[in-house]
């Protein structure tokens, strides 16, 4: 048995609400997911619609004995957006903050640092963990080296690792969506609903490039850290976070089961993942300090 446990990060992607119930639905009844993120992260706007299944969804997943957290926004540009983070210094359970203006509405309690916070060094870390906060998921072009140290620098900071989906690159005030469909970001129709993975890329030589998600540059690979059991132990990490596609997560959830308790190792997790019908090819240089769209074997 090990201690590694299994995260499922935020939905990033304009699901509709009939998906979104589903998609809960299943992790809370047929994966053994530990915790789950849940909340609009990429852009306001959806939110008048999605919040309206939040409370039933968080209800459905406690009852399964879920970890439940809530995501704030990345990129907070309205007063209503604002509003939403300072909203939840009101939760009782746990946070994740994915802008500074959320460490401040949380008041000193405890929180959960995500990727978009960029805490690249111990430093940054240790001057967060004194305002509250008790566990970070790093930025996803941060080697594996630097994740080391940073959790060896901080043993009492759960440090979870960004472990599948398409990377979360940057986001942004312009909506690329709406852009690319000849639509401003104010009458954006919503039109990000169209590619509940996010819409490919590519350059004039028509090569794939990136991946964009409304205001959000996504990697066009999928990223997916296979390292070892012992691998992950020695690296002091707690928690392996999955990003919710439209893939099968229950089959991506129960194959990184496996490999965080030994029973498949590396070549066989890759397998396994490249069976499903991914959104793009696998990738995971960032890890290893490469470039972050290659694939370089364990």
């Amino acid at each position: 048995m090990t201690n590694i446990e299994l995260a499922l990060g935020p939905v990033f992607f304009n699901w509709p609400n009939e998906k979104l119930l589903d998609f809960y639905a299943r992790i809370a009844d047929e994966s053994d997911i530990e915790r789950v993120y849940v909340g609009e992260v990429v852009c306001g706007k959806r939110m008048p619609f999605s919040d309206k299944v939040y409370p039933q969804i968080i209800e459905r997943l406690q009852a399964a004995g879920k970890t439940v957290v809530v995501s704030t926004l990345a990129l907070p540009v309205t007063v209503r957006d604002r509003k939403s983070i300072d909203a939840l210094s009101d939760w009782d359970g746990l946070v994740e903050v994915n802008d500074f203006s959320g460490v401040a509405a949380r008041k000193g309690q405890r929180f959960v640092a995500g990727p978009f916070m960029n805490i690249y060094n111990e430093g940054a870390a240790q001057t967060l963990a004194r305002m509250g906060m008790e566990g970070v998921c790093p930025p996803v072009e941060l080697p594996l080296s630097s994740v080391e140290v940073i959790a060896k620098a901080l043993p009492e900071i759960e440090m979870e690792l960004f472990a599948f989906g398409r990377l979360p690159l940057a986001v942004s005030a312009r909506c690329y969506h709406a852009r690319a469909h000849k639509l401003h970001k104010d009458n954006c129709q919503f039109i990000c609903d169209q590619d509940p993975d996010g819409m490919d890329v590519t350059t004039l030589d028509d090569q794939n490039f990136l991946a964009v998600n409304g205001i959000q540059t996504l990697s066009n690979t999928v990223h997916a850290t296979t390292l070892t059991q012992s691998e992950i132990e020695k690296k002091h990490i707690k928690r392996l976070r999955l990003s919710p596609h439209s893939v099968d997560m229950v089959s991506v959830a129960k194959t990184f089961r496996a490999l965080a308790t030994g029973r498949i190792d590396s070549a066989e997790c890759e397998a396994q993942l490249t069976s499903l019908p991914l959104p793009g090819q696998l990738a995971n240089g960032y890890t290893k300090g490469k470039p972050g769209h290659l694939w370089v074997a364990d």
